[in-house]
């Protein structure tokens, strides 16, 4: 979290030096977006659960609405240590599961409805076993410092570049290269989203060995993983009322719901499940599992 807040600050300086050479006084609308974007993540991290499961379509469940689902986060959770989450169903025909809210007593783990007909029982625990490493670990406050910082750069840097481009030169008062202040602009938010999708995928990466490990089964994590990934392409709106993933919510899930070539895996906010199988391969290795 240090380094987060160091790195992301560091470059928020550095947008802020480039915008003050054309500008003269960046401070004023630097200050204002700053607390646009923190006012926004502050309400995301203290309400993300609702917020969350109304941008997913999910519905709360009790546990006789879907006893197996159910049964599966209580024991989990149990081996965890945490208050038992709330727990939420997509309609979806593409399986995959995520879990939301501020820390352990605000939990609430959410599967889609084709989980339970896809994956086996200790395939599924192995999936909420990873999602309660998101859990434990607050995952949600380390995505919103990202987030929110990454943001500021980038909310900082598109006003100045649009009031260069219709402010025209009028307002270079110290002769710089405008050229150099654009590719500044425009670079360093780039260098802050990729530091935030750097911390996504690793916030991925800790939540699979916690899973692994707490269930002592990286292989049903691996093979699950497998079998998401899989039905990864399924992006339309399916009829008979269920619901195509939210681009908006893509990096909830434990799969990224929407795949694509080289370019879109460059932008990710998850790592490739082959990288995901071959570190599970590594962590059976440590404790004693063979994973196929």
């Amino acid at each position: 979290m240090t380094a987060l807040f160091f790195v992301l600050t560091g470059l928020l300086m550095l947008v802020g030096y480039a915008v003050g050479l054309y500008f003269g006084d960046p401070l004023g609308f630097m200050f204002i977006g700053l607390i646009f974007a923190g006012g926004i993540n502050f309400a995301s991290y203290f309400w993300s659960d609702k917020i969350v499961v109304k941008m997913s379509g999910a519905k709360l469940i009790q546990e006789s609405d879907s006893p197996i689902l159910y049964a599966a986060v209580r024991k989990i959770a149990n081996e965890a240590q945490i208050p038992m989450p709330k727990v939420g169903i997509v309609n979806s025909p593409q399986p995959n599961a995520f879990a939301t809210g501020r820390g352990p007593d605000k939990a609430v783990v959410v599967a889609t409805s084709s989980i339970l007909s896809t994956l086996t029982q200790p395939e599924l625990e192995a999936v909420i076993g990873h999602e309660m490493g998101h859990v434990v670990h607050r995952d949600v406050l380390t995505s919103s410092v990202a987030a929110t910082m990454a943001g500021v750069i980038s909310y900082v840097g598109n006003i100045a570049l649009w009031s260069m481009m219709f402010g025209g030169y009028g307002g270079n008062r110290n002769g710089a290269n405008p050229l150099a202040l654009i590719a500044a602009i425009v670079l360093v938010p780039l260098g802050a989203t990729f530091v935030r999708l750097g911390i996504s995928r690793n916030l991925e990466y800790n939540a699979d060995e916690y899973g692994a490990k707490l269930t002592h089964n990286p292989g049903a994590l691996a093979s699950a993983l497998v079998k998401i990934s899989s039905m990864a392409k399924m992006r339309q709106n399916p009829r008979g009322g269920q619901n195509a993933p939210s681009p908006s919510t893509a990096s909830l899930w434990i799969v990224n719901p929407f795949r694509g070539g080289s370019l879109v895996e460059l932008f990710s906010t998850h790592p490739s499940t082959q990288h995901r199988v071959e570190r599970l391969r590594k962590i059976g290795e440590e404790i004693g599992v063979y994973v196929p």
